[in-house]
């Protein structure tokens, strides 16, 4: 086993990744930027890295720096997380050329898989059936050709990349060159590739993924599938396991395909492949991540596997260990993402300072957070903050769960997507697990809800507590020596940054 991995990333997943280093005795290196000076993942690891400032391309995608971070501290590996870097193949060859395991699939399968073009061919050819579109990149007279025989309305999707950007919907022809155009401009801009194809529009649909892992001996697994509908611009709010609509012959079939598809695409380690469920049970490939997803705990819960503990692993040579039959389903998991967006506004980004935060806890409830009071919610980055999990014995008992841990989450100083979770998990058709991926669109209220919620509630009682945690943040700084007791270095540099605001309420000072 590995002795010393760096986590090439931030924030929860970072956290995340370091505890089960921590449960296996490995040694974790964090990187940071410069606004992540006091963040929950440079203080967490044993070890940390300053890697440059705020900007991503100068911190978190700097390949340079962060391979630079891992020569410095002799790391045997590196975990990059999600995002960032984790589909990079030409970060996995440079971890291989320094001599460090780089923690996922091999640099050509990152390659065939990141091309979303290359991905359908692969799908195909392992006998999985993709949505209906291009078997090639178009230009504008390709898609105009396409377009007559794929007809209206179709969807205009990047290549490369992810998130839903470099995605536009045609319902008529006349606005294809428009959307060809805007497209390509965004996926250029945020991937550095503005290659497209086109697809056919499928609506209503249902957006599950599968989970699979395999070793490079040959041995591949699915671990049930995810239903992740609840979506908003083409980017997941909540996911589940399993999916309400998905019945065990229908699991066994979509298993079938995912490792299908693995196995043609010569995976290695943990990956997700991912489908569109039609009215009629029938499913169609749109794309496989080579990578963890964001949405992972909820396979955890109802697998009691750690898949990050599986991906060390299967990195370090291991074979699998155990076939399809040994895996078991248990229960239900659903995941909130708590977002620093404001939900009742359009979903705004808020930055700021998290004055309070009191997350929640209790039987079957899992906190997977980057948050703390005092954390400055930067523009620098992602707006996702925190993850709630739940899990209960069937879907109904889950929900309930949702809902109590939501309301037991406190957060304030900035706004959150909690009020919009709250009502997603009263609205009835969500709870009777009839979705789709436009239910928020076609189903939930357009209008901001006039009741406050628990987790954002302007109480009296929660005003003073945060004003206690003001005065006793002012105060930390004669607590420790008070005791006598020697603190890390870490944490004594949190809890000085955490007092050295600028005044009038600016960005906090740096302290190293």
């Amino acid at each position: 086993m590995f002795n010393k991995i760096l986590v090439a990333n931030r924030g929860e997943i970072a956290v995340r990744i370091m505890r089960t280093c921590r449960d296996l005795g490995i040694i974790s290196v964090a990187v940071y930027s410069e606004p992540d000076r006091t963040a929950i993942h440079a203080r967490y690891a044993d070890e940390a890295y300053l890697i440059g400032p705020g900007p991503v391309a100068e911190s978190y995608l700097n390949a340079e720096k962060i391979i630079q971070a891992a020569k410095h501290h002799e790391v045997d590996a590196i975990h990059p997380g999600y995002g960032f870097l984790s589909e990079q193949a030409a970060f996995a060859e440079a971890c291989a050329e320094a001599g460090i395991v780089f923690i996922g699939p091999q640099p050509a399968t990152l390659r065939n898989l990141g091309d979303k073009i290359a991905a359908r061919r692969i799908a195909e050819s392992a006998g999985v059936q993709a949505v209906p579109g291009t078997p090639d990149k178009v230009t504008v007279e390709a898609a105009q050709i396409a377009a007559e025989s794929i007809g209206f309305p179709l969807l205009v999707k990047a290549a490369a990349g992810g998130g839903g950007k470099g995605i536009r919907l045609v319902t008529k022809p006349e606005d294809l060159e428009t959307a060809l155009k805007s497209a390509a401009t965004e996926a250029e801009t945020n991937f550095g590739d503005g290659d497209l194809y086109v697809e056919k529009y499928l609506d209503p649909v249902r957006h599950i993924e599968v989970q699979v892992l395999a070793d490079r001996h040959g041995n591949i697994v699915h671990l049930g599938e995810r239903e992740c509908s609840i979506q908003r611009r083409s980017q997941k709010l909540v996911e589940e396991a399993p999916s309400a609509a998905v019945s065990p012959e229908l699991r066994a079939r979509l298993g079938k395909a995912a490792v299908d598809v693995a196995r043609q695409a010569g995976y290695e380690n943990a990956g997700t492949v991912e489908f569109v469920l039609d009215q009629d049970n029938n499913f169609y490939f749109i794309e496989a991540n080579a990578r963890l997803q964001v949405e992972h705990p909820v396979t955890e819960l109802i697998t009691g596997l750690d898949l990050v503990q599986e991906q060390i692993r299967l990195a370090d040579g291991e074979s699998l260990g155990f076939s399809q039959e040994d895996v078991r389903f248990a229960g239900s998991a659903i995941e909130c993402r708590i977002m620093a967006e404001d939900s009742e506004k359009g979903f705004l980004p808020s930055v700021g300072h998290a004055e309070l935060v009191s997350e929640p806890s209790g039987p079957g409830v899992r906190v997977d957070s980057s948050l703390f009071s005092g954390l400055e919610v930067s523009q620098f980055y992602d707006s996702l903050v925190a993850k709630t999990i739940v899990w209960g014995r069937d879907r109904d008992q889950a929900i309930r769960r949702m809902r109590r841990a939501l309301a037991e989450f406190q957060i304030l100083g900035i706004k959150t997507t909690i009020p919009f979770h709250q009502r997603l998990f009263e609205h009835p058709d969500f709870v009777a697990g009839d979705i789709e991926t436009h239910f928020i669109e076609r189903r939930m209220d357009a209008e901001t809800s006039s009741t406050p919620s628990a987790a954002e509630d302007s109480s009296d009682a929660a005003l003073v507590a945060a004003a206690l945690v003001s005065h006793a943040r002012r105060d930390a700084g004669a607590g420790p020596a008070a005791t006598g007791k020697k603190q890390s270095n870490w944490l004594t540099a949190a809890r000085a940054a955490s007092t050295n605001r600028q005044p009038g309420g600016g960005t906090w000072r740096s302290i190293f």
